[in-house]
């Protein structure tokens, strides 16, 4: 995995964030906190379980290790969730945008919440990310509908494209 492989699936990870919280704008406050039965139990408790994963691997990728994820409580509305998320996406994107493809391949050591420590390349962590936001956002996407709301696309296909005709209008 290169630099600009990383960079591509970080842009697409962000461009996908985005959509997802922009869909959830369409909910009423109740709705966003409203428990449907999935992974986690509502919009509001999947999205920030997404933000609170990418929250959690940057700190990895930078020698720490913390304790636990963020509290969703503290996200009763979108708002405030939305705004701590855009803050943590320049960070993150910041971060992805200085690495070198030895920094990508050396080896980090952290310890998760659950199972322990591990060590792995960092570039195989960054992968983890991007897949892991793209599953929970396919669960945002149908709690929406169970919601009577506009699901979104995320797909990485609908980001390329939109990518190309961005490229190709300018």
């Amino acid at each position: 995995m290169s630099p600009t492989e990383i960079q591509q699936l970080f842009d697409y990870n962000a461009w996908a964030n985005r959509r997802s919280l922009a869909a959830a704008e369409t909910l009423t406050p109740e709705q966003f906190i409203k428990p449907l039965g999935s992974s986690f139990s509502s919009v509001r408790d999947t999205l920030a379980h997404i933000y609170g994963a990418e929250w959690i691997w940057l700190e990895r990728f930078q020698g720490r290790s913390p304790a636990a994820l963020p509290d969703v409580n503290q996200f009763n509305e979108l708002p405030s969730l939305r705004e701590r998320w855009i803050e943590h996406e320049v960070k993150l994107l910041a971060f992805v945008r200085g690495l070198t493809q030895s920094d990508l391949d050396r080896e980090m050591e952290y310890k998760t919440l659950k199972f322990g420590v591990y060590r792995n390349p960092l570039w195989q962590s960054m992968q983890h990310v991007v897949n892991h936001g793209t599953y929970h956002r396919g669960q945002v996407t149908t709690m929406l509908r169970q919601l009577g709301a506009q699901p979104v696309l995320t797909d990485l296909m609908h980001f390329y494209r939109e990518r190309s005709v961005a490229m190709g209008a300018v």
